[in-house]
């Protein structure tokens, strides 16, 4: 069984301990609940990225107005954590988690019925915001129970559950374009919303024991921030896995139009080849936790998984710019399918090395995390569709570009050939 935290080891018998037996003796259910919870961002978005072009078409819009949507909403989940997250420290992780996700079920039934494209990135927005609550608390929850190795495999065992959802949802969203319009994908999301705020309230217990929860309010909350953000390493791991994630989301937000649009594939190929691109991503995931872990340095595997994102990154560009002549689909599909499988390794790495150098403070510390990683990938979606719907260069310039700053950030900030930044905590 994966080691606890220590102080909940040694919390008071009659705080919380009781729920943190009953939470680890539901497994696998609460991998799941877990999983889910962290899903959030993929159905949100990857169920939605088929209608994109469809969008377009029904409210009149441009293109890059239309991404705007999808800005709105990743803007909001990185807000959302950085308001949760400490809310969590302060209240224990139930209360803010069931309040945001009844918020966010009112936000897509909303999404659904939206007039015109402003009232859906309003919308968005506040979908965003509510659904921030599932991703934040839901690295807390594991911060709580787990540490170092064993926290490492439970996220990759989470992103296992939780890559199901970019493998279904596009899918899914594909099949429903077929029956309905793209009004009917937010009435699913409402559906799925509801579901899991059902299992939270009846199935997962209070992890946070009251003994160590913050009392000091915004200001204690700001100074813990500031005491992780004045540590470098964490600082350095935040930013490369914010940065990475903005390469993966430069692809989330333009590929539904270059494979569309510009090689006029169907929504149900697009839906199709974005699932096996995250088959990839959870395929390697799962190396990472079951066989990596524990055997090679984190920080290794970390810098490994950059470089493939950046040759990857590297080759999409040359193609985009036709030094290789005209390429089809296949040779593109192929260097996307590698930049997302290589983020099993970065993505989940990242955020175990950032979390293992906090003792306290994992509501604050995963607030910060994601709040980063969100901030930049909005940036970042934009900026795909600056030159329009019928060239991928932009994409990959962005893509190509994120990559070198993560790598920057691991090479500067990190400096994981000293093993003092990777061993020692940051007391927060």
């Amino acid at each position: 069984m994966p080691e606890q935290r220590a102080q909940a080891q040694s919390a008071p018998q009659s705080a919380v301990p009781s729920s943190l037996t009953a939470t680890r003796r539901a497994g696998l259910l609460v991998v799941l609940i877990l999983g889910g919870l962290t899903a959030t961002p993929p159905l949100s978005m990857d169920m939605y990225l088929p209608a994109l072009p469809a969008v377009t078409r029904a409210l009149h819009a441009p293109a890059a107005t239309v991404q705007l949507t999808l800005t709105a909403c990743l803007a909001g989940m990185a807000l959302g954590q950085l308001v949760v997250g400490p809310m969590s420290d302060r209240w224990g992780r139930r209360r803010p988690l069931l309040t945001g996700l009844a918020v966010y079920v009112v936000a897509t039934a909303l999404c659904a019925v939206a007039p015109n494209v402003e009232f859906l990135v309003a919308f968005r927005l506040l979908q965003g915001l509510a659904g921030a609550a599932g991703i934040v608390i839901a690295r807390a929850v594991v911060r709580d129970l787990y540490d170092g190795v064993a926290m490492a495999r439970f996220f990759s065992t989470l992103m296992l559950v939780s890559g199901v959802a970019p493998i279904v949802a596009p899918l899914v969203g594909g099949q429903i374009l077929r029956v309905t319009d793209w009004r009917g994908v937010f009435v699913i999301l409402t559906f799925v919303g509801t579901a899991l705020a059902v299992l939270v309230w009846t199935r997962l217990p209070e992890t946070l024991a009251p003994a160590d929860r913050h009392v000091g309010g915004t200001g204690e909350a700001l100074r813990s921030m500031r005491r992780l953000l004045a540590d470098l390493p964490f600082t350095g791991y935040m930013l490369t896995g914010g940065f990475a994630f903005a390469a993966l989301f430069a692809y989330i937000s333009a590929s539904p139009f270059v494979v569309q649009e510009i090689y006029g594939a169907s929504p149900q190929t697009f839906s199709l080849l974005f699932g096996v691109n995250s088959v990839g991503l959870v395929a390697v995931g799962q190396i990472n936790g079951k066989l990596l872990v524990g055997r090679v340095s984190m920080d290794k595997v970390l810098g490994a998984g950059l470089a493939v994102v950046v040759a990857a990154a590297t080759a999409l560009l040359l193609m985009a710019t036709g030094v290789f002549g005209e390429v089809g689909l296949l040779p593109v599909a192929t260097a996307l399918f590698v930049l997302m499988s290589a983020m099993g390794v970065t993505l989940p790495n990242a955020q175990t090395l950032a979390l293992m150098r906090t003792k306290h403070s994992a509501g604050s510390a995963s607030a910060l995390l994601g709040t980063s990683s969100f901030l930049i990938g909005a940036v970042a979606s934009p900026l795909v569709g600056i030159a329009g719907e019928h060239t991928a260069v932009p994409m990959a310039v962005v893509q190509l570009a994120a990559a070198l700053v993560a790598v920057a950030c691991f090479v500067g900030m990190c400096r994981p050939w000293n093993t003092r930044t990777t061993a020692e905590g940051v007391a927060s």
